[in-house]
């Protein structure tokens, strides 16, 4: 990556419980038996929103372009918040999001709403890999409500070589090549 990409800040959070963190309340009986500590996503954005982000801003020099990473329970994180708060963050990499979750309530129409009307350019990069009907089909779901929202740059990647353990470095790396272009 040395050369790759413009100096960049880096700020990696520790999780506790990304079940609890990740999560948005559901619906779905199974999801709350299969995982119980589930549905505590809003106190983690709110945390990102009013703590992180003004701390790296207040002290540390930044350009405004802040970017978010979310792979697996990560990318359905990142989702929510593109769906919900997409000005919070002006780069979005979406790595094998668990949309399946709450039957992928969170890229229905009455969700997606924010996302739709935000006309703040912004650059979002999703990928995922063989993965499975239900993984690829909710990527590929997401990747179509992406594109109704023309002030946004979108870009999908399936990686048929990847695995859900093995696709973040492959990921990463070709996000960073799209949204850093260089010359060689």
């Amino acid at each position: 990556m040395m050369n790759m990409m413009p100096k960049t800040i880096l700020v990696g959070i520790s999780n506790v419980n990304r079940k609890r963190d990740f999560t948005y309340p559901t619906s779905v009986v199974q999801d709350r038996i299969d995982f119980p500590s589930t549905g505590g996503s809003a106190p983690f954005i709110s945390f990102l929103s009013k703590e992180v982000k003004p701390f790296v801003t207040n002290n540390f020099r930044t350009n405004g372009m802040a970017t978010i990473i979310g792979q697996s329970l990560g990318g359905l994180l990142v989702t929510e918040i593109l769906m919900n708060n997409p000005d919070m963050f002006g780069r979005y990499i979406i790595v094998s999001p668990s949309l399946w979750w709450d039957n992928a309530s969170v890229i229905q129409e009455d969700a997606i709403k924010a996302y739709l009307d935000a006309s703040n350019k912004k650059t979002i990069y999703l990928a995922v890999g063989k993965e499975g009907e239900t993984m690829e089909k909710g990527a590929k779901s997401l990747h179509e409500v992406l594109k109704r929202n023309k002030n946004i740059v979108t870009h999908f990647q399936y990686l048929p070589d990847e695995n859900h353990a093995t696709i973040l470095h492959q990921s990463l790396y070709n996000a960073f090549r799209i949204l850093h272009p260089f010359k060689r």
